[in-house]
């Protein structure tokens, strides 16, 4: 198990007056999602396969 901080980012589509922030973190094996406005939020862990799969649906939905 890593113990190396995740360095998440704010998704582009997010709004920029921070209400509707969704933040993505990235490793070789696995894609970490996490709502921003919530402290210690749950998160998704994805991996790349699956994140590109949904990254296909929202931009065609």
């Amino acid at each position: 198990m890593s113990t190396t901080p995740l360095a998440w980012f704010k998704s582009s589509y997010s709004s920029g007056d921070g209400d509707s922030c969704v933040e993505v973190a990235t490793c070789p094996s696995t894609i970490h999602v996490r709502d921003s406005k919530l402290d210690k939020s749950p998160q998704l862990a994805l991996a790349p396969a699956s994140w590109t799969s949904f990254l296909s649906y929202a931009v065609q939905g």
